[in-house]
């Protein structure tokens, strides 16, 4: 970061002779001596946008210009230091996501490049963003552009005082010149020296800026745990591919913790990089160097385990193991630290390091030198825990039970135990909570138990609130906080004595947390979450409208809003905010089934028919749709009302009410035998709804079939799964029909 100035134009750009043409507009950068703007020309004239700041240097130059009510905006043009090329700032960072095309690029003026509200420091020194929320006005400050000292040794004002006053004249023990004279070291230097951090709180420093993440406190000091701090992304996100390799920009800190050498907790930054960020092993004469002591066989025979001349770049190792990748004209390196995959490149079409400098070759061809040259498949991990990635974003749970199994093994990777945790979200099973429970209750990570803590938001079985309250008190505070956020809904009277005061400390970091931010619109949305569930349905109105006003294409709250109407009695607001909600997004198929969900509670079916059919199409694996399209039908179209309801059995067998409904609607048509096949596989399932029981038996008791209707009532009293209510009544049945046998 530094201030834009002509002396700088002149020895770092070239002009810019051809103007980029985004949308209905052109922008041209003028960057002469007497200059200093981007042109804008469009349907509304001309505007010069004056270039305030530039960032960047090592790929690409950003300009930043002030905007109103203290913004300083990203500049739709940007500068590539390697081509000399000026370039479309938001067209370089589209990514192009494997099936589904190529994502929008946003408009220049989006937050999303607004410096106050998206660079959170990491370009600048000591920031205060000074957000007013009542205005919508920032007074950004910042001590200095870049990076300095006290970014990672704190405060200096009293080491400069404590080392000013240990000044003397006369030379002793561990005194050295300096510009107040002969001086001897302070006791207490009052700073934060970092010689002595674990390997883990110098990654975790870096990590304060190298890394997608998100704060849940408002401030970060040197030396903190991580996970006090900040959650991070993984690869539930589309900017990773399925195996974890970048697809979009991920700033390092994801992919760093998969590395083997970072989980065996040798490893730190530094080792690597000056505090600078420079790479402390570019220009030596053994490149390798950086892979020592702890891989010193395999760097004194290089070549050997290279299969590359000892002369060429591919005999380095980060040439395999940490391939150079561009994503929006920048260069980054994977610091998974992974070996090369082709493999995955042809399951996943993710990059591998082979052919990255192979550009003449495939990446079949790549596949079958690896396993030329490793008798051992190591790329069978890689493919298989991407497998389950990929299965998990496509939602297709017949591998629900590799997955958990995954979860909750010994060996599990933290980054893609947490991913998968966070995609179950979608998955409608009830088979995943045990695995969710125990992963919040023992995984040695604090990144997947706050994972478990979010996925149980919603689940309030006696077991998960037992699990959460517990996770009040961890020792972290992403954890404790996303406990209490799931927990929001629950009474504290509800919760056992032990953990109520834990879950009231939490419960006040959790606000602390969402407060951290005034100007983050998802710090609204998630509060306005937590007073939803609260109840207390004025303070969640006016956290969602925080967040639409801060960002009004934001869908959530849009949709929560009318959650909000509706539990108020307002449906014709609630139905408002819907269509809004569908006009920012029209292949939601969230929004679409809850539009479906009120039109019918508003008794106007033909138009839910319409929703749900709606929801269909953008997604043909909604089981929810499928079912209630079913109910929607059944009065004048049975037959389409019953394949419906089929399918909705078929995408998610474990839910009783799914499989019921079906065997009902078979019942009615006098389709007894299949009827009773589907309520049978439920029973055997021990699937936990009664009715389901009592229908089985019903048919059997119309059929003269007394010993089966007593095996289907003995079942269903044994069956843990059911409420004891329930159980009682099949165990009345059973005895009135064995008195009559």
């Amino acid at each position: 970061m530094q201030p834009y100035t002509p002396e700088f134009a002149k020895e770092n750009l070239t002009a810019q002779d051809t103007p980029i043409k985004i949308g209905q507009y052109e922008y041209l950068a003028r960057v002469g001596q007497e200059e200093g703007w981007v042109l804008e020309r469009g349907p509304d004239g001309e505007k010069r946008h004056p270039i305030a700041h530039v960032m960047g240097g090592k790929n690409v130059y950003y300009f930043l210009t002030p905007m109103e009510r203290g913004r300083l905006q990203t500049l739709p043009v940007a500068y590539d230091v390697r081509t000399g090329e000026w370039f479309d700032t938001a067209g370089s960072g589209v990514r192009h996501f494997p099936g589904a095309g190529a994502d929008a690029p946003v408009h220049w003026t989006d937050p999303m490049y607004t410096f106050n509200t998206s660079c959170h420091g990491c370009h600048v020194s000591q920031l205060s963003t000074n957000y007013d929320g009542k205005t919508d006005t920032y007074r950004t400050t910042w001590a200095e552009p870049g990076i300095n000292c006290e970014s990672c040794h704190g405060p200096a004002q009293e080491h400069v005082r404590v080392c000013q006053a240990a000044a003397r004249s006369v030379p002793v023990r561990a005194s050295q010149e300096t510009p107040y004279g002969i001086t001897t070291n302070p006791q207490d230097l009052k700073i934060i020296s970092t010689r002595s951090f674990t390997a883990e709180q110098t990654d975790s420093m870096c990590g304060s800026c190298h890394a997608k993440m998100s704060p849940v406190s408002a401030s970060f000091k040197p030396g903190d745990r991580y996970f006090d701090r900040f959650d991070l992304t993984t690869l539930e996100h589309p900017d990773f591919y399925a195996d974890g390799r970048d697809l979009g920009e991920n700033y390092t800190m994801t992919a760093w913790r998969m590395s083997p050498c970072v989980k065996s907790g040798k490893l730190d930054c530094v080792h690597c990089h000056t505090s600078s960020g420079r790479y402390r092993f570019k220009n030596v004469e053994n490149p390798n160097a950086a892979c020592l002591p702890c891989h010193q066989e395999r760097v004194e025979n290089a070549a050997a385990h290279t299969h590359h001349r000892a002369d060429s770049a591919g005999n380095r190792c980060v040439a395999c193991h940490m391939p150079m990748t561009d994503f929006a004209r920048m260069t980054r390196s994977d610091h998974s630290m992974r070996p090369p995959a082709p493999a995955a490149t042809l399951k996943f079409k993710s990059p591998n390091a082979c052919n990255i400098c192979h550009k003449d070759k495939d990446a079949t061809w790549a596949d079958q030198q690896v396993k030329q040259w490793h008798q051992r498949d190591y790329q069978s991990l890689i493919l298989a825990q991407g497998s389950l990635i990929d299965a998990a974003r496509r939602g297709d749970w017949s591998q629900l039970g590799a997955i958990l199994a995954y979860i909750g093994s010994k060996d599990r990777d933290e980054v893609f135990a947490t991913s998968l945790i966070r995609l179950l979200h979608s998955c409608e099973s009830q088979a995943k909570w045990l695995a969710v429970i125990k992963a919040l209750q023992e995984d040695s990570s604090p990144l997947v138990r706050a994972a478990a803590a979010q996925a149980l938001d919603g689940y309030a079985a006696p077991e998960s609130l037992k699990a959460l309250a517990k996770a009040t008190a961890d020792g972290y505070l992403l954890v404790r906080v996303r406990a209490a956020s799931a927990l929001a809904a629950i009474p504290v009277e509800q919760l056992q004595d032990e953990y109520r005061t834990a879950a009231g400390r939490a419960t006040k970091e959790l606000l602390e947390a969402l407060s951290a931010r005034p100007d983050d619109y998802a710090s609204y949305y998630n509060l306005g979450n937590f007073y939803m569930q609260r109840g207390d349905q004025g303070q969640a109105l006016a956290s969602y409208e925080s967040a639409i006003k801060l960002r009004p294409d934001f869908v959530p709250p849009h949709v929560n809003i009318a959650f909000v109407y509706n539990a108020k009695g307002d449906n014709g607001k609630a139905e408002a905010s819907l269509r809004r909600a569908i006009a920012l997004d029209p292949n939601n198929p969230a929004v679409h089934l809850n539009l479906g969900m009120l039109l019918g509670e508003m008794k106007r079916p033909k138009e839910a028919e319409q929703a749900f059919r709606r929801t269909l199409e953008i997604d043909p694996n909604s089981a929810v749709a499928a079912y209630n399209l079913a109910v929607c039908l059944a009065p004048d179209q049975p037959s389409e009302s019953l394949r419906w309801c089929r399918k909705a059995y078929e995408l998610h067998p474990e839910e009783g009410k799914y499989g019921y409904t079906y065997a009902f609607y078979l019942y009615q048509r006098l389709e007894r035998d299949e009827a009773v096949r589907v309520l049978r596989e439920m029973v055997r399932r021990n699937v936990p709804y009664g009715d389901a029981y009592a229908l089985l038996g019903e048919i059997h008791l119309e059929r003269g079939e007394l010993e089966e209707a007593a095996g289907v009532y003995r079942s269903a009293s044994g069956n843990g799964n059911l409420t004891l209510p329930e159980r009682e009544s099949f165990r009345t049945m059973l005895r009135k029909l064995e008195q009559g046998f």
